[in-house]
C-alpha cells in the first residue's frame, strides 16, 4: 500500500509493542517513520532494520518524552532526516500497579509526565510545522472508561489523554488538523507478558471477540484514523478492544 507515500510519521515510543507495531504498518503504508525510544537503542534499531528490509523508509531517534528538553530536538530530528512531519502518535507511557496502599508521589509523577504532559507538549512541538491535513492519534486505554482500582494513576492519566483528545480536536480543527484518540483493550506485548499472563484466562472471557488483541489490531486502527477515510473524525476516541469493557 501507499497511502501515506510522501507523508512523515514520529511514533514515539516505538521500539517496542504497540508503538513498534504502529511504526511498521504506518511504514507498509509508505510513510517515513521516526521510531523513537527513550532506553533500548538496539531493540528500536530492529524495528528499524524490519522496516527497511520491507522497502520502507525509518530512523531511529533517542528521545524522553518525559522530559520536555528532549521533545523539541525529537521534532528536529525528524525534520532533519525527512524534510517534514505529518502524523504524530503519540503513544510512549508508563503503565504500573499503584493500589490506595502502594501509590506514591513518585509514581503519580512518573505517569504524569510521561502519559499526559509529554503527550501535550509533544503536540504542542509539532504543531508549529505540521501542514493542513495533518494528524495527530492518541493512544489511550480502555482503562480511561472502565477503570480498574489497581491502577488508579495510570486510569487518571488516559481519562486525561481522552480530554486531551477532545480540546485538542477542537484547537486545532480551524487548521485542517485531525487529532483521534484510540483505546485498546487486552493487547499481548512484551511489556505486559509477565504481568497479564495469570489474568489472560479472566480478560479474554470478558472480551466478545473472545481472544487477545494484538499489535497489529491496535495498528490497523492508528492506519484508518490518519487515513483520508478518516477525514471527517476528529476529538474522539475510537474504542478498538474486541468489544470488551474492562
Amino acid at each position: 500500500m501507499s497511502t501515506l507515500s510522501g507523508k512523515v510519521a514520529i511514533v514515539t515510543g516505538s521500539s517496542k509493542g504497540i508503538g513498534a507495531g504502529i511504526a511498521e504498518r504506518l511504514a507498509a503504508d509508505g510513510a517515513s517513520v521516526v521510531v523513537n525510544y527513550s532506553r533500548s537503542a538496539l531493540d528500536a534499531g530492529v524495528v528499524v532494520d524490519r522496516i527497511v528490509a520491507a522497502g520502507g523508509k525509518a530512523v531511529a531517534v533517542k528521545a524522553d518524552i518525559s522530559n520536555p528538553a528532549e521533545i523539541q530536538p525529537l521534532i528536529d530530528a525528524a525534520l532533519k532526516a525527512f524534510g517534514r512531519l505529518d502524523i504524530l502518535v503519540n503513544n510512549a507511557g508508563v503503565y504500573k500497579v499503584d493500589s490506595l496502599e502502594t501509590l506514591s508521589a513518585e509514581s503519580f509523577d512518573e505517569h504524569f509526565h510521561l502519559n499526559v504532559r509529554g503527550l501535550l507538549l509533544t503536540t504542542q512541538a509539532a504543531a508549529r510545522v505540521l501542514p493542513a491535513g495533518s494528524v495527530i492519534v492518541n493512544i489511550s486505554s480502555g482503562l480511561a472508561k472502565s477503570p480498574y482500582p489497581m491502577v488508579h494513576v495510570y486510569c487518571a492519566t488516559k481519562g486525561a489523554v481522552d480530554t486531551l483528545t477532545r480540546t485538542l480536536g477542537i484547537e486545532l480543527g480551524p487548521r485542517n488538523i485531525r487529532v483521534v484518540g484510540i483505546a485498546p483493550g487486552f493487547v499481548a506485548t512484551e511489556g505486559n507478558a509477565e504481568s497479564a499472563k495469570d489474568m489472560s484466562d479472566f480478560l479474554v472471557a470478558k472480551t466478545p471477540l473472545g481472544r487477545v488483541g494484538q499489535p497489529r489490531d491496535i495498528a490497523a486502527a492508528v492506519s484508518y484514523a490518519v487515513s483520508e477515510d478518516a477525514g471527517w473524525v476528529t476529538g474522539c476516541t475510537i474504542d478498538v478492544a474486541g468489544g470488551m469493557v474492562f
